[in-house]
């Protein structure tokens, strides 16, 4: 006798991609868990017998939410303190969705994750879903009530606009490491020439604290060096502020190399670096706490073991 699954099951089956999908479109873990729960409400109150690909009607609701999501989250970050970053997620978080190929992987950097908030809603919809989930146009074009060929071109007029924010080739996972490794010697030295050797003249170096946390943004090789050098200079004040010293490991987020800190086992900083054949281009900080609960969750799931050393 064949099994029936209830509505529930079968929406349980879905709920993985549809995390992946709102994540990618929204740039929160929290925001994505929001509307994932009310599309799983909307789910519920309809008449699911009559829905013949509830696939597809789960990504329908899904998109549009997502959709009214990031036109009311714009109006909203024209208030917000200071810059604003995507929520970061340890590698290995189901949320992080597929990444079994290089478009899927790079879809859900930080970096690009970051480069999707200058598209339009629009844009950032057709992106995810033929970039990272492979959906055809003809699909699309059903979930965002357009036409095929209109799905075709916001598809590869956000691929552009992506491809232009990321103009230089990045480099593998070997060099990347090797780089991190001299990056945090050279952090630690005390000096800025050695970090000035390892970044782009056009660096940044952007920090997100919601207004809850100090960040600032900073510019050019000197500038960032001496930013992180002043990061990592042991200081009674800052350990004063911050109630200690933090614990400094080296993990992924996003697909990205990431430096975290941690003080008394909580996850309070996390640094994802874009490294490119020419240099580390950016150093992206997440330290609003708002948006680390879900890293937390993830951190303190394994063992980290100790530290690479303690910060200042």
């Amino acid at each position: 006798m064949a099994l029936i699954m209830s509505d529930v099951d079968r929406f349980e089956a879905s709920r993985p991609r549809l995390e992946a999908i709102a994540y990618r479109m929204l740039g929160s873990a929290t925001e994505a868990e929001d509307v994932v729960q009310e599309t799983f409400l909307r789910w519920q109150a309809a008449d699911t017998g009559r829905i013949e690909v509830p696939e597809a009607w789960l990504t329908k609701v899904l998109t549009n939410l997502c959709l009214n999501q990031l036109t009311s989250a714009r109006a909203r970050r024209e208030t917000y303190v200071g810059e604003w970053l995507p929520e970061p997620l340890l590698t290995g978080d189901p949320m992080l969705g597929p990444e079994d190929t290089a478009e899927q992987r790079e879809s859900v950097s930080y970096a690009v994750l970051t480069l999707l908030e200058r598209l339009s809603p629009g844009e950032r919809a057709v992106y995810v879903l033929r970039e990272a989930f492979a959906y055809p146009h003809r699909e699309i074009a059903e979930i965002l009530d357009i036409s095929e060929s209109a799905s075709q071109q916001i598809f590869h007029r956000a691929k552009k606009h992506v491809a232009d924010g990321k103009a230089r080739a990045e480099v593998d996972e070997a060099a990347a490491r090797r780089i991190v490794d001299e990056f945090l010697a050279a952090a630690t030295s005390g000096r800025t020439e050695p970090l000035v050797r390892l970044l782009t003249q056009d660096v940044v170096a952007i920090g997100d604290g919601g207004g809850k946390v100090p960040a600032r943004v900073y510019s050019s090789a000197l500038g960032v060096a001496r930013f992180v050098r002043g990061l990592f200079t042991s200081n009674k004040a800052k350990r004063k502020y911050i109630g200690g010293s933090p614990g400094i490991y080296l993990s992924t987020a996003n697909g990205e190399p990431a430096v975290v800190g941690v003080l008394d086992g909580r996850v309070i900083a996390v640094m994802c670096l874009e490294i490119t054949d020419e240099g580390i281009v950016a150093l992206r900080s997440q330290v609003n706490p708002d948006k680390l609960e879900r890293m937390n969750r993830q951190w303190k799931a394994g063992d980290r073991g100790e530290p690479l050393f303690y910060a200042f």
